[in-house]
Parts: structure tokens; sequence; C-alpha cells
């Protein structure tokens, strides 16, 4: 119940090797540092031209870099590229004012990075993905086809799998996302406040992780809504559901729904003026 296949469809995926050998789901964390290396292949640097931030708004299509004689057209839900009258299937769009902190970034087609956003590598981001303005992409990221990281999303050391949708205010850090929607405000706390790691008991087995920094697993189908908290070390199983406001830690199967409750004994203390 706590290997990757029960959180994610793994099947022919381009992440597949990330998982393989690892008993336990969280155990890909350790090695992502090295799988992205691994996978990663740069094609920034001619964006970049030596600096950080892009200057003009450029397209890259094909391994080129593009940066004059096109039109984006954006009449349609998401941007695309028209040159000499023909759209430019899989260009990619880096708006002027965009930062690329160096040379360790792959950007794959359709992908659109917005102005204000900032990717630190190595990073790798997947095709038809959104980098929307005010992203924080802090490095150690792998991210897959399809993904949102949006307004003032910060991620790091984390896996995107693909559909991931995390489009406003969220905290991604250390954690993995299969195909899932976080309501604006989520975050995905990844560091304890005491010196120790992350231990995790379930169904009264203790499960000793290693890790000091341990965020969050989210199984496909999960939504988070706006505001919602988890501690190091939650895992939510396939199609959860966490309520607004909630703050949860642990294991949960899939198809749960986890509402916000406040037992009699906290609401007494609360009176009482006892915190915890």
């Amino acid at each position: 119940m706590l290997n990757a296949g029960d959180f994610f469809n793994l099947d022919d995926h381009l992440f597949k090797g990330l998982f393989e050998g690892t008993d336990y789901v969280w155990g890909a964390l350790p090695r992502l540092k090295a799988f992205i290396k691994e996978y990663l292949e740069p094609n920034v640097r001619e964006l970049r031209k030596g600096g950080t931030m892009v200057a003009e708004t450029m397209v890259l299509y094909k391994g080129e870099t593009i940066v004059s004689g096109f039109d984006i057209d954006t009449s349609g839900k998401i941007a695309v590229v028209k040159k000499n009258g023909s759209y430019l299937e899989g260009a990619s769009i880096i708006y002027a004012g965009s930062f690329l902190m160096d040379d360790l970034i792959q950007v794959g087609k359709d992908v659109i990075i917005e102005p204000g956003a900032l990717i630190k590598g190595p990073a790798v981001i997947g095709d038809g993905t959104e980098v929307r303005q005010g992203a924080y992409i802090r490095g150690d990221v792998l991210i897959g086809k399809g993904c949102v990281v949006g307004h003032t999303t910060e991620i790091k050391a984390s896996v995107m799998l693909g559909g991931s949708k995390a489009g406003h205010f969220a905290y991604i850090g250390d954690s993995i996302l299969g195909s899932v929607n976080l309501g604006a405000g989520t975050k995905l706390a990844n560091l304890k406040m005491f010196d120790s790691p992350v231990v995790l008991n379930i169904e009264g087995q203790a499960y000793e992780t290693g890790l000091r920094k341990f965020g969050a697993i989210l199984g496909d189908g999960v939504e988070t809504g706006c505001n919602s908290v988890t501690a190091p070390g939650t895992l939510l199983g396939k199609n959860t559901l966490l309520y607004p406001s909630a703050a949860v830690r642990g294991y949960y199967a899939g198809g749960k729904i986890i509402k916000v409750r406040q037992s009699q004994e906290i609401l007494d203390n609360l009176k009482n003026g006892v915190s915890e």
C-alpha cells in the first residue's frame, strides 16, 4: 500500500525510473538529484545570453531559439506561436522579464514561461507546462507534462509527475505530486520543528524514512482546498479530497474525504487558555 504504484499510474511514464527499486514511494526523494542529473538535457543557454533575466520575448522551437519574426496568438486558451502565417507546433514561449538563473534547465515543447517567473536549475520543465508570473522554481525540480506552477507558487526538490496543478500561492517542498489540483494557498510543509528525521506511524507500524526534509506524497486525483496544510511526511492516497483550511498529517488511504474537525477536548483547552 506504500509503493509508488499505489499512488501513481507510472505505466510508460518518462520518470518511472525514479521509483525503480524503491520499497516505499518516499524512497524516490533522496534519488531525485541523481535522476535529474542523468535525465537533464539543458537547452536555455541561448535564451539567457549570458545573463539571468530574459531581455526580450523568445521562442524555443525544434532546438532553435527564435528572437524575431514571429507572432504570439493569445486568442485561445493557450498562447501559440505563428511565423510566416503558419503555426509552429510545439513551440515554447519564454517571455521577456522571466529569469533563468543558470544553464541547468530543460524546457520542453509547448511550454509557457511568463514574465516574473524565476527558475533555478537543475530543473526539467515538461511539455505543455505553464510557469506563471511570480512562480519560483528553486532547483532539483522535475516537472512532467501539462503541469501548472502558478502565481507566487514555490517549488523545490520535488516532482510533479504530470497534470499536476498548483495555480495559486502554493508551497511544495520535498514532495511528489501525481495528477492533482492544489487549491489556492495550499502548503506542503517539509521540515519538522524538531531536529530529527520524519518517522511515519501507519497502522501500528513505524517507518523510519531517514529524511530530515520530507513534504507530502499526493496520489493521482487528490484535490486540496484553499489554505489547506499538510505536515511533514503526509501521504494522501488516490482521489483523496482535503477540505479548505484543513491541517493534516499521517497516511490516508485513497478515496477519503478529510474535513476540519475540532474535538471537544481542544475546544475546552482553548476556553481554558491551554495550548497544545
